[in-house]
């Protein structure tokens, strides 16, 4: 008996853990890209020229500061999110230090990066710029897994943007510091060749509608209220 007790303990506790959503908006619930984005510049016109030069501007920053922040910006992992955007907020960010708020963009960075792009990804499968001039880039890790992912809309440039203004919420003080370093989270994309710069662009104005969604979730609405009255406490320790 204690031994079948202690299996639907273990299993309860698995389910828990593991059944969590990475989201708190449903697919059907996040902006459907499809409807306000048009397909990107079409091959030989004067966008896709555009994109082209670009590219080639990118490389040449590759070896300096900016560069070097393009490749660290490449890691959409929360812990470097929130050790990247930190400046920009003014405070150190990390799941230890501000844990409520770790909590808030961990879930939440998914809802614009993926969710709110995948659509036009799918339809369009735009193929990245360092696939399509078949040259490295200064993230070499990633190449393989993204070669044949879709390139427009860029899923970085609407994580930028939308962690940006979530931040901003919390911290309105340092919203022109946090929305720059939203889109610089964007622009780092074309730079490392990842994308192309009408897909960052693209990105970031999916990104900056899925705040308006979210404000519709109790569910983030409530880890938003937590996240603000963590950064009160911290503000007035300082």
């Amino acid at each position: 008996m204690k031994r079948s007790i202690s299996i639907i303990a273990f299993l309860f506790t698995v389910i828990t853990i593991y059944g969590q959503s990475n989201h708190y908006l449903t697919k059907e619930e996040a902006p459907l890209d499809t409807t306000f984005i048009g397909p990107p510049p079409a091959f030989g016109s004067l966008l896709f020229e555009q994109d082209f030069h670009m590219y080639q501007y990118g490389k040449t920053l590759r070896d300096t500061p900016r560069g070097k922040q393009a490749v660290k910006d490449a890691n959409t992992s929360t812990d470097n999110i929130l050790d990247v955007f930190s400046e920009a907020f003014g405070m150190k960010l990390s799941k230890e230090d501000t844990p409520e708020i770790y909590n808030l963009i961990n879930r939440m960075k998914e809802d614009a990066g993926s969710y709110a792009t995948r659509c036009t990804k799918n339809l369009y499968k735009r193929t990245r710029p360092y696939a399509l001039y078949n040259e490295p880039t200064p993230v070499p890790e990633a190449e393989e897994h993204l070669r044949h992912n879709g390139s427009y809309v860029s899923g970085h440039s609407a994580t930028g943007v939308a962690v940006s203004m979530v931040l901003a919420c919390i911290n309105p003080e340092r919203q022109n510091q946090l929305y720059k370093r939203g889109l610089d989270f964007g622009e780092s994309r074309w730079i490392v060749g990842f994308h192309h710069y009408s897909d960052v662009k693209a990105g970031q104005m999916v990104g900056a509608l899925v705040l308006p969604a979210l404000m519709n979730n109790k569910d983030f609405m409530d880890q938003l209220a937590k996240a603000k009255k963590e950064f009160e406490k911290l503000k007035k320790g300082k």
